[in-house]
């Protein structure tokens, strides 16, 4: 161009001028072609990407010189990582959907609109649906269901009844994916557990009350054999009456005492049982988890102090509260904390310790003792009804203390180390 403005300022040079134009003129048309030509190239790049389109590729131009084949080679290179990572990704879903199908736990997850995402073969069985694409579908079969299905909160489990042969546990969560809130249930069908926990539940109370019941039963009926035995040999008959010798009438005395023992054993175990089964619903109020420690403290220092034992209560916060039943829940604690007393016996450093906490959502009761502790074998039965290690207790005290923290919602467990310590702790 700088040779063009020469030629045109000089007048014997205007052929010269006009031809370097031309050129000029064919150089920019090429020059255009040629940008043209390689934005077509990138977009067609681009678009592959985008559109996961990595079948075509690039080498038309490699004979424009190395620098296109250069990059052709990288272009397809790049595609052909995209479509490694694309198959990669369709395999790894295609392995996770088999997973998913095959789990014996119902699968469920859809869009606040409702729409189904996804959806396991369990879930359509328990749902009573071929194919779903939306949740609504589900009304149209049971509305219960649905609206079990649209009430579960994040985080928390219901419970569904539909016949004898279905029972839902359904759980829901909430995931954040690309944006979007999508919630996962899952879904269990428990009946057929809870029928064969039914059926050991019955098997074991069979056992115990067979137990207690043949303990008082069978001295009861050998001594009645033997009280008739003494009496058809020592009672003889004198003048329109009976006699009965001094040993005999002593041995019928002591008969009958051991059976009226064995009687009353009886009559409390029934009452023991009566009592474990027949437990009111609990009336909810607030409870100041502060005043309920310090009513229990109240009520057993005379045990504690006959006892010396050191007793000491901490509380995260004077204003944990708790929605129960304070009379059950206060029962419960004196459970424990005699318990505790019991185990302490009239040990030296005696101590029990009443811990309460805000952890993990909930409000958490510890009773703490360094008493014995309970060996591994009855730590795993402690809380079936009528166990127990005592000479003298019914073995319903902390099965009842379990069944009213259920009844509540919450739940008593144990931890225990010989030697060391033992903490039960309740958790609303």
């Amino acid at each position: 161009m700088a040779l063009f403005v020469y030629m045109v300022s000089q007048p014997n040079m205007i052929f010269a001028a006009i031809l370097t134009g031309g050129i000029i003129i064919g150089q920019l048309i090429e020059l255009n072609r040629f940008t043209a030509q390689t934005n077509r190239k990138l977009t067609r790049f681009l678009e592959s990407v985008k559109y996961s389109d990595f079948i075509s590729g690039f080498n038309a131009d490699n004979k424009l010189g190395d620098s296109f084949k250069d990059l052709n080679v990288e272009f397809n290179q790049v595609l052909e990582a995209f479509r490694k990572a694309r198959s990669e990704k369709e395999e790894h879903w295609q392995y996770l959907n088999a997973v998913v199908q095959q789990v014996r736990t119902g699968i469920l997850s859809f869009d606040p609109d409702g729409n189904v995402q996804l959806v396991n073969a369990n879930a359509k069985r328990y749902l009573g649906v071929q194919n779903i694409k939306n949740i609504s579908e589900i009304g149209e079969k049971s509305p219960a269901l649905l609206s079990a299905i649209q009430s579960v909160e994040p985080g928390r489990n219901t419970l569904f009844r539909s016949g004898q042969d279905l029972q839902l546990t359904i759980q829901a969560t909430e995931l954040r994916i690309r944006g979007n809130t999508v919630r996962l249930l899952t879904m269990q069908n428990i009946q057929t557990e809870l029928q064969k926990q039914e059926i050991e539940a019955w098997q074991n109370l069979t056992k115990v009350l067979r137990h207690e019941i043949m303990n008082s039963i069978t001295p009861i009926s050998s001594l009645t054999s033997t009280l008739r035995e003494i009496l058809d040999h020592d009672m003889r008959p004198v003048d329109h009456h009976f006699e009965l010798k001094q040993e005999g009438a002593e041995d019928l005395r002591e008969g009958l005492t051991t059976i009226e023992q064995r009687s009353k054993g009886l009559i409390k175990f029934i009452d023991a049982y009566r009592e474990y089964t027949s437990l009111p619903h609990p009336k909810l109020k607030t409870i100041m988890i502060s005043d309920l420690i310090d009513k229990i403290n109240q009520l057993l220092t005379t045990e504690l102090s006959k006892a010396h034992i050191q007793f000491k209560t901490s509380l995260e916060s004077e204003f944990l509260t708790v929605q129960a039943d304070e009379e059950m829940i206060e029962q419960v604690l004196i459970n424990l904390v005699k318990n505790s007393i019991e185990a302490l016996g009239y040990q030296r450093d005696g101590r029990i310790e009443v811990n309460a906490r805000y952890a993990d959502n909930s409000v958490v009761i510890e009773v703490c003792d360094n008493g014995p502790g309970i060996i591994r074998e009855a730590l795993e039965r402690i809380f079936v009804p009528f166990f127990t290690t005592k000479k003298t207790g019914s073995g319903i005290g902390l099965s009842l203390s379990r069944q009213i923290m259920q009844m509540h919602n919450g739940n008593l467990t144990v931890k225990s180390e010989p030697g060391v310590r033992t903490i039960f702790t309740l958790k609303f």
